[in-house]
């Protein structure tokens, strides 16, 4: 189990990773708007379109890299105060119950939608540019397979965390502020009763 939470891990934080660099594409494209529109009189069609594929594709690809990372929004005002252990058997359960079907279903029914966009070679409508659409829908059933891949993973988590007492580590990613200056704070504490 260990091996496949690390393998699953390092694939989530590496297509995360890779997909971010779509922000600083998504930023030369809005820079280069503004230019053509405020400076050249001369706005673009095409790129309103390609600023909503680069959100798009950040979007679909970082939902298992945040997944690995534990940065989704979580209302864990209750849960935080169980036991480890009955935290792992909520986990677990909640996974089987509202996760799985809803990835699973985005897989499958998004390789049918991205199948047929190929077939027909599919165009934006709501767009004078026409831009083609169909290789961005591609990342729906590709961010199915990733977040069903983070999925077992993180059950995987929760049957470590039910038989052991503990979460097994996660791989260091983005850490809030708030995070860092916490464990600063717990690692002075330390120092000081020392």
């Amino acid at each position: 189990m260990n091996s496949f939470i690390k393998f699953a891990d390092t694939l989530s934080s590496s297509m995360g990773k890779a997909f971010s660099w779509c922000i600083v594409i998504l930023m030369g494209g809005t820079c280069y708007e503004v230019v053509m529109a405020y400076v050249f009189n001369a706005p673009t069609l095409w790129n309103f379109d390609f600023s909503l594929q680069m959100y798009g594709a950040i979007f679909m690809m970082a939902g298992a890299y945040t997944l690995a990372t534990e940065a989704h929004v979580r209302g864990d005002v209750i849960y935080r105060l169980f036991p480890t252990k009955v935290q792992g058997w909520i986990d677990l359960v909640l996974y089987f119950v509202f996760f799985f079907p809803g990835v699973i279903a985005l897989g499958f029914y998004g390789y049918e939608y991205a199948a047929k966009a190929w077939m027909i070679k599919e165009t934006s409508w709501n767009s004078p540019a026409q831009i083609q659409i169909y290789m961005a829908k591609s990342l729906i059933p590709l961010a199915g397979t990733l977040l069903t891949i983070q999925g077992v993973s993180e059950v995987f988590r929760s049957i470590i965390c039910i038989r052991t007492g503990h979460w097994p580590e996660r791989q260091a990613g983005a850490e809030e502020t708030e995070k860092i200056l916490m464990r600063k704070s717990k690692e002075n504490e330390k120092i000081d009763v020392i």
